[in-house]
C-alpha cells in the first residue's frame, strides 16, 4: 500500500504500516482519494527535525478527519492508536499530529532526522518514506522564520494512490473524477513561490540538462531573494569580488606578514588578513587577500593552490564571501542615520517655542539669571509651622505657641521642672515677692522647733 506526494520540491514515495495502523492508513488513503491533501501547505519545518503538513487553512490549527464525513461532526477527530508500539527510528517516518487530547485529525509530519525519541508515545508512525530522500534534504535546509514558517512556498500539489484496498468496499463518500482547481483563498500566500520564477517560453526547446541549469539558477535567485530579507545579504542581485582569494588548511604559525610577502609577486595587493579567534587571538587556518587588479588575481589562483607554505599543502579558491560588502553598507547605513539624528537635534534647538532657547545679541549669563528668579520666585515660602522629621506635635506648641511665650518668640528653657525651680528661687532670692518670704518662715519655724524638742529631751536626761 503506497502513496505518491507530488511537491514542489520533487516527489515522495510512501508505504504505508496497514496491519500495524488501519485506522490511521485508512483516514490518510480516503483524505488522498478525497484530493483533501492537494496544495496543502508545509506550514512549519524545523531543520533536521520535522516538516508538518495536512492543515488546508495552512496555520497549522485546523484540519479534520475523513471519520467525519462518514459518521457526523463527533468524529472530527479519532483516537491515537498505541499498540504495537511504532518509534521515530528512521529518518523519513511519517507521522499523525496529536492535538493535545491523543487524537488525530488530519495534520501529518516527516521526520528529516534519525531517532527522534521524544516524539514516541505522542504521536502516531503509520508510514515511512521509501523514495525521495533528496526532497527530505531540501525541505531540511529551508530557510525558515522564528516561527519555523519556511520563506519559500512549498506545498503538496497532488497526491496519487498506488494501491488502494478500499476500492471495492462501498462507501457513501463521492470521490473526485479529477484533482479540483485550487481556490485563491487556497493558493494565497505571502511566501516566495518557485512557479513565478519560471518562464515556460525560455525552458521550451532546450536540453534536460539546459533545463535543469536553468531552474537551478532561478531557485538560486529565489533563495537569495530570501536571504535578503532576513538580512544575511545586503541586496539579492549582489556578487562576490572578483580581485579576492580565498586561502585555506595554512599552517597557525604562518602570519600576515609572511603570506602578504609569497602572495605579492604576482602583483600589489591591498590587504591579506589571516583570520584570528577574538578571545585567544589564535589563527584560524585561513585568510583572504584582496589583489588591486583581476588579472594578478587569477595568475595566483592558478599558481598558488596546493602549494607547500610551513609544511602545509594550502588550498586558494575565490572567495564567495559578501561579508566586505554587507558590512561597507551597515556602516553607510549607520552615517546616514547619525546625520538624520543629528539633524533633527539641531531643528529641536533652533525652534522658537523653545523655552530655552537664547535671544537674539543676548548674553548667555544673563538668562541663566533670569531663569534662577523665576525658579526663587515660584518656589512657595518655607512656613514656620512645619513640623520636623521625628518631632512631637507637642513640643511645636510649647516652641511657637504665642501664649506660653508671653508674645515673643523666645524658646522656652529646655531645663526639666525641678531644676527649673531651683534656679528660679535662686535668683529671686533678692527679690520682694511674698510667696518666698513666706516659705523661709515656714523653714526657719520648723528649724526652731526642731531644735527646742531636740534640747529639752537632753535636759531631761541630765536631770
Amino acid at each position: 500500500m503506497s502513496v505518491v506526494l507530488e511537491t514542489t520540491l520533487g516527489n515522495l514515495i510512501i508505504d504505508l504500516y496497514y496491519d500495524e495502523r488501519p485506522i490511521c492508513c485508512k483516514n490518510f488513503l480516503l483524505l488522498c482519494k478525497m484530493k483533501y491533501y492537494n496544495f496543502c501547505l508545509f506550514h512549519s519545518i524545523q531543520t533536521n527535525f520535522i516538516a508538518q503538513s495536512g492543515d488546508p487553512t495552512g496555520t497549522g490549527r485546523g484540519g479534520e478527519s475523513i471519520y467525519k464525513q462518514l459518521y457526523g461532526e463527533q468524529a472530527t477527530y479519532f483516537d491515537m492508536e498505541k499498540k504495537p508500539i511504532i518509534k521515530h527510528r528512521k529518518r523519513g517516518c511519517i507521522s499523525m499530529v496529536n492535538n493535545k487530547f491523543n487524537q488525530h485529525g488530519s495534520q501529518f509530519f516527516l521526520t528529516l532526522f534519525p531517532e527522534l525519541d521524544s516524539l514516541d508515545d505522542i504521536h502516531t508512525v503509520f508510514g515511512e518514506v521509501v523514495d525521495g530522500f533528496d526532497v527530505l534534504d531540501k525541505l531540511s535546509i529551508s530557510v525558515c522564520n522564528k516561527e519555523y514558517r519556511p520563506y519559500h512556498d512549498i506545498r503538496i500539489l497532488h497526491t496519487v494512490i498506488l494501491n488502494n484496498p478500499y476500492e471495492s468496499i462501498p462507501t457513501t463518500l463521492k470521490y473526485p473524477s479529477r484533482s479540483p482547481s485550487p481556490t485563491l483563498e487556497r493558493i494565497q500566500s505571502s511566501m516566495i513561490s518557485f512557479d513565478e520564477l519560471f518562464d515556460e517560453g525560455q525552458i521550451n526547446g532546450k536540453t534536460d540538462e539546459e533545463t535543469k541549469n536553468y531552474i537551478e539558477e532561478k531557485e538560486a535567485q529565489a533563495r537569495a531573494q530570501i536571504l535578503e530579507l532576513i538580512g544575511d545579504l545586503p541586496e539579492a542581485d549582489i556578487k562576490p569580488p572578483e580581485n579576492v582569494l580565498f586561502v585555506c588548511k595554512l599552517n597557525q604559525i604562518t602570519t600576515d606578514e609572511d603570506l602578504e610577502t609569497i602572495f605579492s609577486r604576482f602583483g600589489e595587493i591591498i590587504s591579506c588578513e589571516i583570520v584570528r579567534d577574538k578571545k585567544t587571538n589564535e589563527s584560524l587556518c585561513y585568510a583572504f587577500i584582496e589583489y588591486v587588479n583581476q588579472d594578478d588575481c587569477e595568475q595566483a589562483y592558478f599558481k598558488m593552490d596546493n602549494v607547500l607554505i610551513d609544511d602545509r599543502r594550502i588550498r586558494v579558491d575565490f572567495s564567495q564571501s559578501v561579508a566586505k560588502s554587507k558590512w561597507e553598507l551597515e556602516q553607510k547605513q549607520r552615517a546616514v542615520k547619525g546625520r538624520k539624528q543629528q539633524s533633527s537635534s539641531n531643528q529641536q534647538n533652533r525652534s522658537p517655542h523653545s523655552s530655552t532657547s537664547r535671544k537674539k545679541n543676548e548674553s548667555p549669563h544673563r538668562i541663566k539669571r533670569e531663569q534662577s528668579s523665576s525658579n526663587q520666585q515660584n518656589r512657595s515660602p518655607p512656613s514656620s509651622t512645619f513640623r520636623k522629621k521625628n518631632e512631637s506635635p507637642h513640643r511645636i506648641k510649647r516652641e511657637y505657641s504665642p501664649s506660653r511665650n508671653n508674645g515673643h518668640n523666645k524658646r522656652r528653657s529646655p531645663l526639666p521642672p525641678k531644676k527649673r525651680r531651683s534656679s528660679s528661687s535662686s535668683s529671686s532670692s533678692s527679690s520682694n515677692s511674698p510667696i518666698h518670704k513666706s516659705k523661709k518662715t515656714d523653714y526657719s519655724h520648723r528649724h526652731h522647733r526642731h531644735h527646742h524638742s531636740s534640747s529639752s529631751k537632753h535636759d531631761r536626761r541630765k536631770h
